[in-house]
Parts: structure tokens; sequence; C-alpha cells
């Protein structure tokens, strides 16, 4: 073993020895006690990613943590959207270093240290650091608030707390064949919207919904369906018996309407069954060309009259970029927006910053006072590894 693994090994003793809300300060104590560091912080990403809100470790400057930072064109900015350390003069004499700390893909935020002599290994270290404070905030987070209250930067109302518990714990995921990214705005306030995903060994399953109505009728109802989804899906159902499942749930309780959009991609094929139930359609970024894919449109779930859904199929290639969304993006001022347009602007970033220019640009159109949620997920395909070689088959995007 390394004497580098071994000090990782012993970093992630420390942090499952320490209490659940102290990972950043023990993360601090083994920069000092190796590399002399000062001032050490981490700092996490807002719920719509627009924001930093710093949570400096104990024996820092507490007003750090209450001010969040404006992420948008700040040094953080770039560090998180490239991926890479950002290192500068202190003024002091020393090296201020900031680290993305992200998992799978998905921006945590950043750990931002002082040091008075840097040098490639000391940065290789950091990075590793940063690799395992990722790890270890994503096991903490199950154990203590901490975390969740740090991504939030205004007042969360009832709708909004029940339904945020609905989404997945990660906005973003990588896998060799796949990245992407979602988000859902407005963050302090909810009309009925989410998404949800999960990988099993051979199919990404993905979905995106929206409940009828707003406040917390609409959030118990996305509770209902969501609830429904997941069980018929862990139940190993295909898209079809799950949309019949969230139907039935919302029939039998009564509880309204929704339309939503389930997709099911085979990991080794790209062969996509899909069920549209009453929901927008998707957008295609194929060869530079945006597109919108014209599926057939069933009745949403809820609907109280004979329906069947219909198993649709759609084939992706490597190189696709799918966009799935919400009327909210496409609604009222959100209309404003030319969707297509900032789709093919963004096609060589990464699908989580796609996603925040889509959802900024409706935030702008809307001045940032949305009549209902706006949500997107952008699933970019690469092909199986095994049937494309490293060198024609398109990569994760930074």
């Amino acid at each position: 073993m390394e004497c580098g693994d071994l000090e990782l090994g012993q970093l992630l003793t420390a942090a499952e020895a320490a209490p659940p809300g102290e990972s950043v300060d023990v993360v601090a104590h083994d920069l000092r006690k190796r590399f002399g560091a000062e001032h050490v912080s981490f700092l996490f990403v807002d719920l719509i990613g627009r924001r930093l809100v710093r949570l400096a470790a104990a024996g820092g400057e507490a007003a750090d943590r209450a001010e969040p930072i404006d992420l948008r064109n700040s040094v953080y900015d770039g560090v998180l959207r490239s991926q890479r350390q950002h290192v500068e003069p202190d003024g002091e004499g020393g090296r201020r270093v900031i680290t993305p700390v992200t998992n799978r893909g998905d921006c945590i935020g950043v750990l931002e240290a002082t040091l008075q002599s840097v040098d490639d290994t000391v940065l290789r270290q950091l990075r590793d650091v940063a690799r395992a404070l990722a790890y270890i905030i994503v096991t903490d987070s199950r154990f203590t608030d901490l975390y969740h209250v740090g991504r939030r930067t205004t007042e969360t109302s009832l709708a909004a707390e029940i339904q945020h518990q609905l989404l997945p714990s990660a906005p973003c995921c990588e896998a060799p064949q796949f990245s992407l990214a979602a988000g859902l705005v407005p963050a302090d306030d909810i009309g009925g919207d989410t998404y949800d995903y999960t990988l099993d060994r051979d199919t990404l399953h993905l979905s995106i919904t929206d409940a009828m109505g707003h406040d917390t009728n609409s959030a118990l109802l996305a509770t209902l369906l969501v609830g429904a989804l997941r069980r018929a899906r862990r139940s190993g159902c295909d898209a079809l018996k799950q949309a019949h499942h969230a139907h039935q749930a919302l029939l039998s309780h009564s509880r309204g309407l929704a339309t939503g959009q389930l997709l099911c991609v085979d990991l080794d094929t790209g062969r996509c069954e899909l069920v549209n139930a009453g929901h927008p359609w998707p957008l295609r970024l194929r060869d530079g060309t945006v597109e919108e894919v014209r599926l057939a449109v069933n009745l949403p779930f809820g609907v109280a009259s004979p329906t069947s859904y219909r198993l649709q199929e759609l084939q992706l290639l490597p190189g696709d970029r799918l966009i799935l969304l919400t009327d909210g993006m496409q609604e009222r001022g959100a209309s404003a927006v030319d969707l297509a347009s900032v789709v093919r602007d963004t096609r060589a970033l990464h699908p989580r910053e796609a996603v925040r220019s889509l959802t900024a640009a409706v935030l702008d159109a809307c001045h940032g006072n949305l009549k209902d949620d706006a949500t997107v997920l952008i699933l970019d395909w690469y092909g199986h590894p095994r049937r494309s070689s490293d060198e024609s088959r398109p990569g994760p995007r930074r």
C-alpha cells in the first residue's frame, strides 16, 4: 500500500469515528497535520446551482457561513464547470487552492484551503482528499440534516419540503454508457414537478412527472404518483406496467391528474422503451440538430375513462442528447426562451451545466418569478463501451 493510500485510509477511519456533522473538521485536521493548511472550508452548491454556502471548519470565521456567495462568473463557478483545481496567491505569501468535490458527476461543492507550499504531489493529494470528502458527505447526509440545510439559500414551503424528498439524492449521475443531470426550479415553492432515475445492471430507468395543482395538494399527489412508480419499478415492471400502476393509484385514491414520461433504456443497445402520459415531447440533439421527438401522447395518469398506455420505442445513438421537460419550461413567461437555441449553444457542455443554462434562461425570462415549476432532465448517451472504441465513443463532457 502506498503512503498516500494509507493516509487516505486514515482519513476515512477518522471520518467514520467522528459525528456525522463534523466531516469538514476531520478533513481540516488532516490537511493541517499533513500540509499545515489554514482557512479550510467546504462550500455547498445550493439546490438550483446559483449560489454557494460556506461551511467553515471549527475555529473558522462564523460569518463566512451566513452569507451565500453568488456562483455566476466566480472563481468557484470556473472550478465546478471545468472540474479542475484552481490555485492562486492568497495575498499573504501562501497559496489558495480550490478543489471540486464531486461524486459520480454530481457537483456537491468545493474544498478551499490555504497552504504555504504547493507542488504537484500536494495538489494530487488534495484532489484525493476532495474525492474522499464527497463520499463522506454522501454517507453522512444519511444521518444529519446539516448538508441538506447547507444547500438551501431561501425559505422552503411545506409543499417544497415534501416534494424535494421525492427527488433522487443526487441530481447528476455518470456511467460508462451515459451522463445525466436534472434540475427543478424554483426551489422554495412547488407546483407538482418531479424527476427520478435509477440504474440497474442492464437498464437505466428515467421519469419526469407533473402533478396537477399547486401547494400541498400537488405535493401529496406527486407523493402518491412517485411512490406508485417506484413500487412498480422495484417489482421489476417495465415502463408500460409502471404507467398502469401509477394510473390505478391515482384513480383508487381520487387524488387528481398527472402527466408523465417514463423511460427504460437498455444499457447494452441504447434501445429505449417509453410511455408518454399527456406530457410534453422530449427534445433530441443529434449531429448538431435539435428536434422534437414526436411521440404518441396518451391520456394523463388518473383520467377516469377507459384508457390504455402505449409502449413506444426510441433508439439512442452514441452522441445523442435527450432533453425531457415539463410544461413550465415552455409556457407563460418561459415561452420567450428559444429552448432549441439554448440546447444547441450548450451542446459541448456537461449535462449538469446545460441544465443550469436552461433553467437560468427560464428564470431570467420570468424575472425570477415562475408561476409553475420548470423541470428539465438531460441524458447524454455514449453507447456501450464494449461496442465502441475509446477513440470513437463520445466521453463525458466537462
